[in-house]
This record gives structure tokens, sequence and C-alpha cells, in this order.
């Protein structure tokens, strides 16, 4: 699976760490406020790295959860999906606004292939990145450092760093010009 190779969703390991991962995003979902302890505890359990630094806003949901990698201090906003059947590499103090969905899974084209398989490929987000909100990331994608996805977007392709992007599909705006 993690190899973007055709895989069974349906194999008893992957059911038993999607169920893992669904009880580990009920418990932080219906945590509280006053429960910041608790959340770091999940989130700790929850991610394959940066569960020590995220700042989530629930309610979040993810497939397996180990298969998401961030840097320090990224920052999800309410109703963020991540969608991690391949790994998901989030650079350091990156943003995604509320709603913004993330996908690695993709599925056969051929019918009788989809019933009983699919695939996925990975997505790299770089440091310093701010998803707006309601953007959906699909399988595949790059995006550079410094980037700049407006909210709504549909990401189809690589995004390189230090732009603006927005659109569906989204494509590049402008450089974002740096302070001398």
């Amino acid at each position: 699976m993690l190899a973007g190779e055709l895989y069974d969703p349906l194999d008893a390991e992957l059911a038993a760490a999607r169920a893992r991962a669904r009880d580990l995003c009920q418990a932080l979902n219906a945590s509280g406020e006053d429960q910041q302890g608790e959340r770091r505890r999940v989130l700790r359990e929850l991610f394959g790295r940066g569960g020590d630094s995220v700042w989530m806003q629930p309610p979040f949901f993810c497939d397996y959860g180990a298969n998401i990698e961030l840097g320090e201090r990224v920052f999800f906003n309410f109703n963020c999906v991540v969608l991690d059947v391949c790994r998901v590499s989030i650079g350091s103090f990156s943003l995604f606004g509320p709603a913004v969905q993330i996908y690695t899974p993709l599925h056969p084209m051929d019918a009788a292939l989809r019933r009983k398989q699919e695939y996925g490929k990975p997505v790299e987000i770089g440091a310093d990145v701010w998803v707006g909100g309601g953007a959906i990331i699909l399988p595949g994608v790059t995006i550079g450092s410094r980037a700049v996805i407006g909210a709504g977007s549909v990401v189809t392709r690589d995004v390189p760093e230090n732009v603006f992007a927005a659109g569906n599909p989204c494509r590049v705006i402008r450089e974002i010009e740096r302070p001398t």
C-alpha cells in the first residue's frame, strides 16, 4: 500500500489499523478545550511524526494517521480530512484552513479491479505553506515551501515554492515576492 501498488483495502491488518485511527480521531474529536493534555496524548499516538507540536482544532479525520509525518507546529483548523493510504509529509509551520482535504488513495479505472483493490500516491507539502479553507489536495501532489493555496482550490498537480496558486484546477496566479 505505502509503495503505491494495488492492495486489498479489506485486508484484516489494514482494517485494524483504520479502526485504531478512527478510535483515536473519535477520542480527539470528543475532547473538550479543557482537555489539552488528553488531546496531546492522542495526537502523539495518532501521527507517525509531529504529534508533539501539531496545533489541532477538532474535528479531524484520517485513515491511518501513522502515515502522516508533520514538521514542527503544523496547524489544522476545524474539519480537516487526511486520507493517508500513502505517506503525507507536511513541513514545519504549515497552516491548513477549515475543511481542507488531503487525499492519497486512488481507484483503478477498471470497474472489476476497482471492486477489490485500490492504490495511492504520496502527498508532500513543504514548510510554511498556507492552504486556504475548503481546498482539496489530490494524490501525488507536491506543494513547495512558502506557497499559498487559495480557499476552495482543487490542487491536481505540483505547485512550486513561493507562489500563490488558486482555482479549479489550481494554477499559479503569481509569485510571492519576498521583502528585501
